[in-house]
């Protein structure tokens, strides 16, 4: 399985409820930057969360690889997310080539968790970073960070 995370691109620092904060036009070129890095890649589907910026990210990318499948949006990628559930849906993927889109904390310490099995070393992800974690299975502790691009 290859998996990879992509943090959403610089946002608004400011809306009427976090969730609704947009990507600004130096976010959508961070954006483009690291979807370049994914040209190629064989992915089998794109999940993400429901907050504004990690959509519109997403679809940035679902556009310029010509993605044929539709985005997948589910409620347990926002920042605040357990990583751990995170781990357990993508169960679901096991045999697949997946790119998450979501938001710090969240992307850091699921990377962590996922590389060394616990929650004390989260991996630095700026806004628009990319991280390519390959293994068997999705599971704390058994899967190699391969790389991390910062846009």
């Amino acid at each position: 399985m290859k998996l990879w995370v992509l943090r959403h691109g610089e946002a608004q620092g400011h809306a009427a409820r976090d969730d609704l904060r947009e990507l600004t036009a130096h976010g959508r070129e961070q954006v483009l930057r690291s979807a370049a890095q994914l040209l190629g890649q064989p992915l089998d589907a794109i999940l993400v969360s429901p907050y504004v910026r990690a959509q519109q990210t997403a679809a940035l990318v679902h556009d310029v690889l010509g993605f044929e499948q539709p985005l997948v949006t589910v409620p347990w990628l926002t920042p605040e997310s357990d990583p751990q559930v995170v781990i357990d849906h993508l169960g679901d993927h096991a045999q697949g080539n997946v790119l998450l889109v979501s938001h710090q904390p969240l992307v850091g310490a699921l990377i962590g968790l996922l590389q060394h099995g616990h929650y004390h070393d989260p991996q630095g992800m700026s806004t628009a970073s990319l991280a390519e974690l390959e293994g068997d299975y999705p599971l704390a502790g058994l899967m190699s960070l391969a790389s991390v691009h910062h846009a």
